[in-house]
């Protein structure tokens, strides 16, 4: 069994597009659960760092029975490097989106969250080489002016919390970037677990600075954030494993109703109409760079193969 962790079996393509989009329906709420978790733990006053580290570490022992399972096989890699630069980077798009969650509404950070896959692109030039042609550039441009709808610096007072959520949206797409070249070789529960133990030492230190043991009445919410967010990221990976990310993908936008009607549910929040314009504007956008990317496969993939032979 073990052995399957060691390397990366190909599988021939799938389409279930009626699992693909229970898992990521699923995954929408799970991850819309975790925001609006962390809302509240931080405005009832636990600092937002400190929640970042208990967020890992309660992460951490939900995955912790598979490392019992494949032990010494789930932690061999030939990508340390890489797993340091995810882990890095996935820690301060964690930092800056649990602050962020703090000073503004969930559906806000949530529709800013949008911005990701826009970043992916442009990271995706700058580390792994790859050549982004101009119809991604329009797309990922647009997605950046759908961000200004939401933002509307010199229309509104500018929001602290709002350009940290743009912040955290950057660092996960360049995080993505990592996650991509991780994937191409190692098992995806593998990564979560690598990943995941890497980025506890990392969220321990700045947690330290700004300790203060939480009520007794927030721990339930503080150790529900590890199966939450855990829970989030398997049913993520189990959707793209059902479907084309194009087709995916389209099912992303549930996100945002969901932290909408959490928002409101528990903190009475509303978003206006500019937070939903902007985030369908960025949404689009990173749809279009989704589907662009599922063609350009499909064509490399066809003409690696060659012209087929008619059948006599």
């Amino acid at each position: 069994m073990n052995k399957v962790w060691r390397t990366r079996k190909s599988a021939s393509a799938r389409h279930d597009p009626w699992a693909c989009a229970l898992w990521m329906i699923v995954s929408c709420g799970l991850l819309a659960g975790l925001a609006t978790i962390g809302r509240y733990v931080t405005t009832a006053g636990v600092p937002p760092f400190e929640v970042v580290f208990l967020r890992v570490a309660f992460a951490l022992m939900t995955l912790l029975p598979l490392f019992l399972i494949h032990r010494k096989a789930f932690v061999q890699t030939r990508q340390w490097p890489v797993y340091a630069l995810r882990a890095v980077t996935g820690s301060i798009a964690m930092l800056a989106w649990f602050t962020s969650l703090s000073l503004i509404s969930v559906g806000e950070v949530t529709a800013i969250s949008f911005l990701a896959p826009l970043f992916a692109t442009i990271g995706a030039a700058l580390f792994l080489g790859e050549i982004v042609r101009a119809r991604r550039w329009a797309a990922t441009f647009v997605g950046f002016a759908g961000a200004l709808v939401i933002l509307r610096p010199g229309m509104v007072e500018l929001s602290l919390g709002g350009w940290l959520a743009v912040a955290s949206a950057i660092a996960m797409g360049i995080s993505s970037v990592f996650i991509k070249r991780l994937a191409d070789s190692d098992h995806p529960d593998k990564v979560v677990f690598l990943s995941t133990m890497l980025q506890a030492p990392l969220t321990l230190v700045p947690a330290l600075m700004v300790w203060q043991w939480p009520e007794p009445g927030l721990w339930p919410y503080l150790i529900a954030m590890g199966p939450v967010a855990t829970l989030g990221h398997v049913t993520l990976t189990r959707a793209f494993a059902a479907a084309e990310a194009s087709f995916t993908m389209t099912f992303d936008f549930a996100r945002l109703p969901f932290a909408v009607v959490f928002g409101f549910a528990v903190f009475g929040e509303i978003i206006d109409v500019w937070t939903w314009i902007g985030a369908a504007v960025i949404f689009a956008s990173s749809l279009f760079i989704v589907h662009r990317e599922a063609q350009l496969k499909k064509r490399t993939a066809s003409a690696s193969v060659g012209p087929v032979s008619p059948r006599v």
